[in-house]
C-alpha cells in the first residue's frame, strides 16, 4: 500500500477520522516491532560503544584515549547533523524507502566496524552507521502514525520512545556484557537485527510519501543547517581534548552561530526551507525540542559518566560497571509499556514535568551520598532506580509532540525532536569529559551532577511554559476538495 499524506489534522487536532483511520493497518503491532527495532538499533550504538574504549585503544596499539574518542564523536556528529535532512528527503521520496535504504546502510556500516583493520577503519565504519541512522530514525516515527488508529497514537508513540530511551540507556550494560568478549560483538550483534528487520520492513511497512509536486528542501538551508550542526557538535565533542580556548574550538562556535543564522533566515525568506518556522508555531513542539536537548544533556552525563565512575573510581570491571547500571533500563521500561496509561490519566505536561525533575533528584542523591568507597547498594543504586523512572515517565510525551504536527510533518518533527536529543548527548558528554578527565574522583563527579541537577530543572521549565493549543497551519492550502485529502493507491 502506497500512501500520499494531505494536510489533514494530527491526533487530536480535529476533522473526524475516517473508518480505515479508525481500524488502523491489521498488521500494526508487527509494524510497530520492525520500527521498535530501528529505533533501538540507532539508539544503542550512541551510547554502547562508552564502557568498550580502552579495549579498543588496546586492540589497535595502545591508541591513545584521544584518538579512540573519534568513534564516539565521528557516529555523534554524522548522526546528529543528517537527521533533519534525512526527514525530508524521506517525506518526498517514501518513508519506507529511506527507511529500508538506512537500515541497509547502516548494517553495513556495523560489519564494516566488527572487522575493521585499524582505527581510522573503525571511525570510518561508525561515520556510515551514523548515516544509516539518520536515515531510518525520523520515518520510523512517521510511519507509525498511518498504521494505527488515532485513539492509539499516544500509546504507540510512547512505547517507540520508550523502547529509543531504553536502548541509550541500555548501552553501558549490553557494551559491558559484549565488551567482555570482545568489543567486536558490539557491533556484530547489529548484523541479524539489522537483516530481520529489512526482511520484516520490506513486507510488513507501507509507503508514506508527500504528494507530488511538493519542491525539494531548499539547498542553502540545507547546507547551512548540516554546517551549523557539524560544527556545534564538533566543538562540544573536541573542545575537551583541543582546549575550550584553543582557536580551533572559538572557530566552530563561531562557525556553528553564523551557519544557525543563515538557516532560520533562510526558513523565513526560502520556498521550501528545510526546517519550516511554521514547525514552531506549536508551542507544545518547541517545548519538547527544548526540553529534549537539557534532558538528554543530564542523560548522558549519567550514561557515560556512571560507567566512568564506576571503572575510574570505585575500579570495577567493564562488565561489572555494565551490570551496575542495568537498573535504569530496567525501570525505564515498565513506565514506558505505561505511557499511554499515564498520558490518559495525567495528561501530557505533568508526567514530561516530574520525569525531569526526578533527573535531577537522581543527582542530588548522588551528590548527597556517594563517596570514593564504593557503596553500590547503598548509594548508587537508588539513584539508578530513579533514572529509569525519568527516562521512563520524560520521554514518551516529549516524543508524542510530533503528533502536534500535520502528518506531512510528522517525519521532519521527528527528525528535529532526535535532533535536540543527540545534539544535547553530545554536549552532556563533553561538559562531562571537560568537568572529571583531569582528576576522576567522588568530588569531581559532585560537579558533574551539579550540572545534571541544573540540566533537569532546565528541561522541567521548558516543558512547564505556558501550554496553549495551536494548530499549524498546513503544508498546503486545505481545501474542501477530496483532491486535498490523503488517499491510497495500490
Amino acid at each position: 500500500m502506497s500512501v500520499v499524506t494531505g494536510a489533514e489534522p494530527s491526533d487530536g487536532d480535529g476533522g473526524s477520522p475516517t473508518a480505515e483511520e479508525e481500524r488502523g493497518d491489521p498488521r500494526r503491532w508487527l509494524i510497530m516491532a520492525v520500527l521498535s527495532a530501528v529505533a533501538f538499533m540507532a539508539q544503542l550504538d550512541f551510547f554502547i560503544v562508552n564502557v568498550a574504549v580502552d579495549g579498543i585503544g588496546r586492540s589497535f596499539g595502545g591508541a591513545s584515549t584521544s584518538a579512540v574518542s573519534w568513534v564516539l564523536s565521528a557516529y555523534a556528529i554524522v548522526f546528529a547533523a543528517l537527521l533533519v535532512p534525512a526527514g525530508r528527503l524521506a517525506d518526498l521520496h517514501g518513508r519506507k524507502r529511506m527507511l529500508l535504504a538506512g537500515v541497509v546502510v547502516f548494517t553495513l556500516g556495523s560489519a564494516l566496524a566488527s572487522f575493521a583493520p585499524s582505527l581510522p577503519v573503525l571511525v570510518a565504519a561508525r561515520a556510515v552507521q551514523a548515516v544509516g541512522a539518520a536515515m531510518s530514525v525520523p520515518p520510523s516515527l512517521g510511519l507509525l502514525y498511518p498504521s494505527f488508529p488515532r485513539r492509539q497514537h499516544t500509546l504507540v508513540v510512547g512505547l517507540w520512545a520508550g523502547v529509543a530511551g531504553v536502548a541509550a540507556m541500555a548501552g553501558p550494560p549490553l557494551g559491558g556484557l559484549l565488551g567482555s568478549l570482545d568489543w567486536r560483538w558490539i557491533f556484530l550483534i547489529n548484523l541479524p537485527i539489522g537483516l530481520l528487520t529489512i526482511l520484516g520492513g520490506a513486507w510488513l511497512l507501507p509507503e508514506v510519501r508527500e504528494p507530488a509536486g511538493r519542491p525539494l528542501p531548499d539547498v542553502v538551508s540545507t547546507v547551512s543547517l548540516l554546517a551549523a550542526v557539524s560544527a556545534l557538535v564538533l566543538a562540544t565533542t573536541q573542545g575537551p581534548e583541543w582546549g575550550w580556548s584553543s582557536p580551533r574550538t572559538i572557530v566552530l562556535f563561531a562557525a556553528a552561530a553564523v551557519f544557525a543564522v543563515v538557516t532560520v533566515r533562510r526558513g523565513f525568506t526560502a520556498a521550501a526551507p528545510i526546517i519550516e518556522p511554521a514547525l514552531f508555531a506549536s508551542r507544545e513542539f518547541t517545548a519538547a525540542a527544548l526540553a529534549l536537548l537539557g534532558l538528554f544533556a543530564g542523560f548522558a552525563i549519567f550514561l557515560f559518566g556512571g560507567a566512568l565512575f564506576l571503572q575510574q573510581v570505585w575500579h570495577f570491571s567493564v562488565l561489572e560497571a555494565g551490570m551496575g547500571i542495568a537498573a535504569a533500563p530496567i525501570v525505564s521500561v515498565g513506565f514506558a509499556m505505561s505511557a499511554g496509561l499515564i498520558r490518559r490519566r495525567f495528561g501530557r505536561v505533568l508526567p514530561a514535568a516530574v520525569g525531569t525533575l526526578t533527573m535531577s533528584a537522581a543527582a542530588g542523591y548522588w551528590l548527597l551520598t556517594v563517596t570514593d568507597e564504593p557503596a553500590y547498594w547503598s548509594t548508587m543504586f537508588p539513584g539508578l532506580v530513579l533514572m529509569g523512572v525519568s527516562g521512563g515517565l520524560s520521554q514518551a510525551p516529549l516524543f508524542a509532540a510530533a503528533g502536534a504536527l500535520p502528518p506531512d510533518r510528522a517525519t521532519t518533527g521527528s527528525a528535529v525532536l532526535n535532533m535536540s536529543r543527540q545534539v544535547g548527548s553530545a554536549v552532556g558528554v563533553a561538559l562531562l569529559v571537560a568537568i572529571v578527565a583531569a582528576a576522576p574522583s567522588a568530588r569531581t563527579f559532585g560537579h558533574a551532577w551539579i550540572l545534571q541537577i541544573a540540566l533537569g530543572v532546565l528541561a522541567a521549565v521548558s516543558v512547564l511554559l505556558p501550554q496553549r493549543r495551536t494548530t499549524v497551519r498546513p503544508a498546503r492550502q486545505r481545501t474542501t476538495s477530496r483532491a486535498a485529502e490523503p488517499r491510497s493507491r495500490p
